[in-house]
């Protein structure tokens, strides 16, 4: 009998040289792929760890002394996610100084931090570590400690004189505390090149104009800075011509530029104010002139960013985006809130201008201009014609028609649309003026309004506006006339395609079309609303959609008892066989967390209803927000959520954003997959004490000890 010959097929590993296996191993990001990879072999392992440099740490504070030490490459590392979430990081052990140099030991080259940081101890103790740190993150949800002016920033100023970056818009902390840090340590002040203060709403009212002053004259070198600050002029310390010329003077190398109101950022200041000015006006106008203006944008030759939210009227601005478009050549980001006229309306005896002039645009935002008109809109995708970003929020004179002849003239760049609060653009008719682009989009947000709309023509005939609209600069002789023959059009291909549409949106059209790319959705609907006519509105077919982001807003306790209801109708989404990532945020639904009166349901029977359904659903991730009382600053997970969210069995990562009892959590020990669970309290102010059932440390410990001892099928 011959011999069997045995031939040794060599390794992938022992072909290629190590530094090519170690260049492959860099380009890789994921890190389920490369926690996989490192399960290959040994040699494959060590690459793994050897050439990872990013970590986010995730695990118990109490157990950072077996910190592993194979990530000595790590240097930008993530500790502001340990569990239990927002308690301080190293003074609960007993040898904090110890554990900081076990944490410095395991990481030597961490360059780039971001930290829980509850109090500034935290701060003491790791700072002189990493004294090589370039870029801090700072996180604190909880009230400031009771400590000098500026005390959470003077260990960091005094220990890493290589700051060149500061993100402090998940900090909370005194709007005087930064000035005063930065005039006791001036050098650092003056090696900052990013600096983030863009914190929102609930933390504080914003930057005084001299606090502004104070922190730019003293970072000279700053190219990006991100600031909420005060324009309404009632208020003392506001924002106006004055302050933005000094910001531009004080910071020349500016490339991004983010200024915002506090009232801005809150997610439905926009919406209360349309419901309250049906012209899209706030009740009061900023004191930004548009001379000043375009003389402060004249003064930023750099700017390749720019966001200006002011929330008080800035009117007649074109002459001063024309004057931005010509000075800053590098901008490729814009986003407008509250300022009108930026783009001078179109007859045929002038030419477009304003923001309609800006070729080198490529994402754009605006944000309750008032005055913007489908002409305006029209002229903007024929002038910007590298947009590949496009969001529109709380303008009530654009149309369906304005926005299809929008996306159709952009329809090879544009990829991602937001369309929000516009008083003609119901979901309906948002899905439909997005057709021409159904086959393109990659990201999509619309609010979810069913109700039929109006007819915009008789409401223009009202308003005496119908016969302003010549648009010869657009192409089109005829607006009114281009508007019949593109509504006759749509409805011939619709008919041909078998669909049924009236052609004024008024209804619902049965759109099987699919969104062919689309791979993120995001949400906005009112408490009480249904989600079940997403489909037949147009989001029926979406083959590789991965996350969907949910929000929901209102006051329950003005809504009838959701036992009369149907159920809200997550069920819908089981025909998007991709979709493993939900944010579901009912944070702003505000209810009876407790005995509700006669009458009234409590925020059980509401999360009952949300969440009925979820189970039906292949999620891998998802981020819940329950409902909150806010008389007695509550937001906790319901008997009824904790039930329907344990029969989630394709779970492996569940955060919960606010509290839950011990007894509820251990329904998720039932979910064979799920292996990261975590309360986080991300909201001002984060609960101070740990004496209830809900917020007690042990109570976290022994969760996550039964959570560990489980057996994982992967």
């Amino acid at each position: 009998m011959a011999a069997t010959t045995v031939i040794k097929v060599p390794n992938f590993h022992d072909i290629l040289p190590d530094a090519i296996m170690s260049n492959i191993f860099s380009l890789i990001t994921d890190t389920r792929t490369r926690n996989a990879m490192s399960l290959v072999c040994l040699k494959w392992c060590k690459l793994e760890r050897s050439t990872r440099k990013s970590l986010a740490l995730r695990g118990n504070i109490r157990d950072l002394n077996q910190v592993p030490v194979c990530f000595q490459a790590i240097n930008n590392l993530d500790l502001s996610c340990l569990s239990p979430w927002g308690h301080p990081l190293l003074e609960s052990s007993s040898n904090p100084s110890l554990l900081a140099k076990l944490l410095s030991h395991a990481f030597p080259s961490v360059v780039s931090l971001t930290i829980y940081a509850r109090s500034p101890l935290t701060l003491h103790f790791l700072a002189p570590e990493w004294p090589k740190l370039s870029h801090v993150k700072l996180v604190r949800w909880h009230q400031r400690f009771n400590a000098p002016i500026g005390y959470d920033f003077f260990a960091l100023f005094e220990h890493c004189p290589s700051l060149s970056s500061i993100d402090l818009s998940h900090f909370y902390c005194w709007t005087e505390d930064l000035p005063t840090a930065f005039e006791l340590y001036p050098s650092i002040a003056a090696s900052l090149s990013h600096l983030n203060l863009l914190v929102g709403h609930s933390f504080t009212e914003g930057y005084k104009s001299h606090e502004l002053l104070s922190i730019t004259s003293a970072c000279p070198n700053l190219s990006q800075l991100l600031a909420t600050c005060v324009f309404d002029h009632r208020f003392l310390g506001f924002v106006g011509d004055e302050t933005l010329l000094s910001i531009a003077s004080n910071c020349p190398r500016l490339s991004l530029l983010h200024l915002a109101d506090s009232t801005a950022l809150s997610s439905n200041s926009s919406r209360a104010d349309r419901n309250n000015n049906d012209e899209g006006y706030a009740s009061e106008d900023a004191r930004i002139s548009p001379t000043a203006l375009g003389d402060f944008f004249e003064s930023l030759p750099l700017l390749e960013e720019l966001v200006l939210d002011v929330g008080n009227n800035v009117r007649d601005t074109w002459p001063a985006l024309e004057l931005l478009n010509s000075k800053c050549p590098r901008l490729k980001s814009l986003k407008l809130g509250q300022v009108h006229g930026i783009c001078r309306e179109i007859d045929s005896s002038m030419p477009a201008a304003g923001v309609a002039l800006w070729k080198g645009l490529e994402s754009l935002s605006i944000k309750n201009s008032a005055d913007l008109t489908d002409s305006a809109l029209i002229a903007i995708s024929l002038g910007c014609s590298n947009l590949t970003k496009f969001e529109v929020q709380g303008c009530n004179k654009i149309t369906k028609m304005g926005m299809q002849i929008f996306a159709r003239v952009l329809e090879k760049t544009l990829v991602d649309v937001r369309i929000s609060s516009c008083k003609y653009l119901n979901t309906v008719c948002s899905l439909q003026a997005l057709e021409p682009i159904r086959d393109r989009i990659q990201r999509l947000h619309v609010d979810c309004v069913w109700e039929s709309v109006e007819q915009y023509s008789q409401d223009h005939e009202i308003r005496g506006e119908s016969s302003s609209s010549s648009h010869e600069a657009c192409g089109f002789k005829d607006f009114q006339t281009e508007k019949r023959i593109m509504m006759s059009e749509e409805e011939a291909s619709l008919k041909k395609k078998g669909k049924c549409c009236d052609g004024s949106g008024n209804g619902f059209s049965s759109c099987s079309d699919t969104w062919t790319k689309l791979k993120y959705l995001s949400l906005w609907i009112a408490v009480g609303e249904l989600l079940n006519p997403i489909r037949l509105a147009g989001l029926e077919n979406c083959p590789i959609l991965e996350e969907i982001q949910i929000k929901v807003v209102g006051d329950c306790r003005n809504q009838q008892k959701p036992v009369f209801m149907a159920e809200f109708g997550l069920n819908s989404l089981v025909n998007y066989p991709q979709l493993s990532r939900m944010h579901f945020d009912c944070g702003d639904a505000i209810g009876f967390a407790l005995t509700a009166p006669r009458g009234y349901a409590d925020l059980s029977l509401w999360e009952r209803f949300y969440l009925n359904g979820i189970e039906n659903l292949n999620l891998k991730e998802l981020n819940y927000w329950p409902p909150q009382d806010m008389d007695v600053h509550q937001r906790s997970l319901s008997l009824p959520a904790a039930g329907l969210l344990s029969q989630c069995r394709s779970l492996r990562k569940l955060f919960i954003h606010g509290t839950a009892n011990e007894h509820f959590m251990s329904f998720f020990l039932k979910i064979p997959t799920l292996r990261d669970v975590q309360l986080r309290e991300d909201y001002y102010p984060a609960p101070e004490n740990d004496t209830t059932s809900e917020m007690r440390v042990d109570s976290c410990y022994r969760f996550q000890d039964a959570l560990n001892r489980r057996h994982i099928p992967d």
